[in-house]
């Protein structure tokens, strides 16, 4: 990665969410292995542009991604709504990228958050060249965030894959 993003970055991004918003603690999974998160979890993801350019996305499996919501609303975890899912995962995914950007070089721009449910597993290396995941647990389910740098080429192959997929 052009700019150093280190699981420390991310564990402290993602606790300062978590544990002083939410009164929730994940604990990290250490991983070495391909790791998935499975079908119908939830997605939300904030692109970062400027000096660095790239994503932060975060993945929650549907049970924790519903406990989250729950603590967000204040209200009781029947009472969730899917939009309301939507919009928590969002804000979750707000949140931590802007930790994260505040540590990145300036000029920074970050988007606003989009959120969705993917219906396919997810799976992914703790490192590639260009990113940086993260697991974490809780009782209610796992949560991913990957810190992904977009170069030209992955811009580039993103695009052609986006054409193949169309």
């Amino acid at each position: 990665m052009h700019v150093t993003i280190t699981v420390e970055s991310i564990h402290n991004a993602n606790a300062q969410f978590w544990e002083q918003m939410l009164a929730m603690r994940l604990e990290p999974i250490d991983e070495t292995q391909l790791r998935c998160i499975g079908a119908e979890h939830v997605m939300g993801s904030c692109d970062l542009s400027g000096v660095w350019a790239g994503s932060v996305e975060v993945r929650l499996s549907r049970g924790l991604a519903l406990h989250a919501t729950s603590a967000m609303l204040m209200q009781p975890l029947e009472q969730v709504q899917a939009n309301d899912t939507l919009d928590a995962i969002k804000e979750i995914a707000n949140m931590i990228a802007g930790t994260i950007k505040s540590a990145l070089p300036r000029p920074c721009v970050m988007t606003v958050p989009f959120a969705e449910v993917a219906s396919a597993d997810f799976c992914i290396l703790p490192r590639t060249p260009n990113s940086v995941t993260v697991f974490f647990g809780h009782a209610a389910g796992e949560l991913m965030i990957r810190v992904w740098e977009r170069s030209e080429e992955s811009k580039s192959e993103t695009r052609e894959l986006a054409a193949l997929c169309a």
